[in-house]
């Protein structure tokens, strides 16, 4: 159960509030003329989110623009390797000078 502390008590000592909370995770009820107003309490980290939710958030925030179509490697072919390209470099700067 929460502890109820008076708003004068809480800014009189918040920073001793903040420790307690942190350290025991209990939260503390600050009431504003006898009335409950706020509640301090430990910070819960969000949970880790996959990769495809966080994709998915940003594209519904707009963040993000899917691809139309999905990615085939097998459609990349290689550039044709031929030997001496440094031969071939060294001599084009030769030639320019």
């Amino acid at each position: 159960m929460s502890e109820l502390i008076p708003l004068y008590d809480a800014k009189a000592h918040f920073s001793a509030l903040v420790k307690q909370v942190r350290e025991t995770g209990v939260s503390v009820v600050v009431s504003v003329h006898g009335q409950p107003a706020v509640e301090i309490r430990p910070y819960a980290a969000p949970a880790p989110q996959s990769i495809e939710e966080r994709l998915k958030e940003m594209e519904a925030r707009g963040e993000l623009i899917p691809a139309k179509r999905k990615f085939n490697p097998s459609a990349w072919t290689a550039g044709v390797r031929r030997p001496g390209a440094l031969k071939r470099f060294l001599e084009e700067r030769r030639s320019d000078e």
